[in-house]
């Protein structure tokens, strides 16, 4: 025995302590090796369709991929953002294609199930595998064994895996769009909005929406605002509108926001320096600056290696309005008109109010909806007197009278420019009739 003949307890401790470190570095050590790649076939054509949908499904195994990304962060590896079954799905293999050798490599996966499940049964999730060495493969096929035919299996494309210059400064990702949604006025406001405050890029994960919303998605495609990502996932999964397992026992929450969130972060850390994750009726409004650009070079500049930044949510009523902003043009176009919408509710007491985010998409590892799971830098709390969530809804405290409510009218700074354009949009997308 290593420790035999030692007396003191002291020694002993000593003792038990380099066996426990020597043993658990020899099980990663292991782990490791496990993990690493291997050539099982050599001078074959790299086969199989490549997957062209947004979720495919990978047949009987209770898995959905969304789209592998290359991370070369801490080691080189193809990260797949997707849907598992938290208990089912228990090992996963990337098989590599190496051309124009020909090699085949399988690399067994790491599956990390996200924590914030809710109670569903699946969880967005990130399967991880190390890339071989001496390779720099484009494309991945899942499989449940590290051997067998691989030849009907879909091919996934590995994006970011060329380096990219920022394209844009503010991308805004929405998720998920669904319900038929027919906010349209209220939406072609909050677009008009991020657009005055400095974003180029929505990414929409859209499941359904009205006729009269795709007119409007379609001007914005065309303008080059909004690129639309397709996001059938009820075609799949018995899908949830709401957050928690027991209200209604579906096998995923939300429509799958959560994977929609993460996907889209990985979607653009290459091309845009910032993402704001947030809801089509929600709008961060700064407070102290006259925009995104300015703000957060402010943020930057007074919280150094940070990477997450959270901005506090305050309900605006929509069934409590103002009669200023009255515009007759608008009557006619289906959603809340925010400009009459300009009393929060006050804080709840021992509620806190949830946020939402700006994070640098480049530090970001893991998110959900109103914190990041996990990142590289720090998170913080941006003061309310720097800007708030500006989001009209349905209220949380419907019993509280108008007193009780709080004018702020921080949105109406940017009338001018809001109706300007706002109409221009109605005009174009023949939503209203032209003078």
């Amino acid at each position: 025995m290593l420790c035999a003949g030692k007396k003191s307890y002291f020694a002993a401790a000593v003792c038990i302590i380099t066996v426990t470190s020597m043993l658990a570095a020899s099980y990663l050590r292991l782990q490791r090796l496990s993990h690493q790649p291997k050539i099982i076939q050599e001078g074959r054509r790299c086969r199989g369709k490549i997957a062209n949908s947004t979720i495919t499904a990978l047949k009987g195994n209770k898995t959905f991929i969304i789209s592998p990304y290359f991370d070369d962060r801490e080691s080189k590896v193809t990260r797949l953002i997707g849907i598992v079954h938290h208990e089912d799905v228990k090992q996963l293999y990337c098989w590599f294609c190496c051309q124009p050798n020909g090699k085949i490599y399988v690399s067994k996966a790491k599956i990390d199930v996200h924590s914030d499940r809710f109670g569903f049964p699946y969880g967005a999730a990130d399967i991880v595998c190390l890339e071989p060495e001496n390779c720099d493969p484009t494309h991945v096929s899942i499989h449940q064994f590290p051997h067998g035919n691989i030849d009907q299996l879909p091919r996934f494309e590995i994006k970011n895996r060329k380096a990219e210059t920022f394209s844009v400064d503010f991308t805004v990702c929405i998720s998920a769009m669904f319900g038929n949604y027919n906010n349209v006025l209220q939406f072609i406001q909050s677009m008009e909005m991020y657009k005055i405050l400095g974003v180029q890029k929505v990414m929409i994960y859209k499941n359904n929406c009205s006729h009269r919303m795709e007119k409007v998605l379609k001007f914005y495609i065309e303008e080059g605002t909004v690129e639309i990502i397709p996001w059938p996932i009820n075609s799949h999964l018995r899908v949830s509108s709401g957050w928690h397992f027991m209200q209604d026992g579906m096998h995923i929450g939300y429509y799958g926001q959560i994977t929609a969130l993460n996907d889209c972060i990985y979607r653009n850390m290459g091309r845009s320096k910032f993402v704001v994750l947030n809801d089509a009726d929600e709008i961060i409004l700064p407070l102290k600056h006259p925009n995104w650009k300015t703000m957060m070079n402010s943020l930057q500049k007074q919280n150094p290696g940070t990477s997450v930044f959270l901005f506090e949510n305050h309900i605006f009523p929509e069934t409590v309005s103002s009669p200023m902003f009255n515009i007759s043009s608008w009557n006619t176009v289906p959603g809340v008109n925010i400009l009459q919408h300009v009393y929060r509710e006050p804080d709840r007491k021992d509620v806190i109010n949830p946020r939402k985010m700006i994070v640098d998409p480049r530090r970001v590892i893991q998110t959900s909806v109103h914190s990041v799971l996990q990142a590289y830098g720090n998170s913080v709390n941006v003061p309310m007197d720097v800007a708030l969530i500006y989001h009209c809804r349905k209220a949380l405290q419907g019993d509280l009278p108008r007193e009780s409510l709080i004018r702020d009218t921080t949105l109406w700074r940017y009338n001018l420019s809001l109706i300007m354009n706002v109409n221009k949009v109605l005009s174009q997308t023949m939503l209203r009739p032209q003078k």
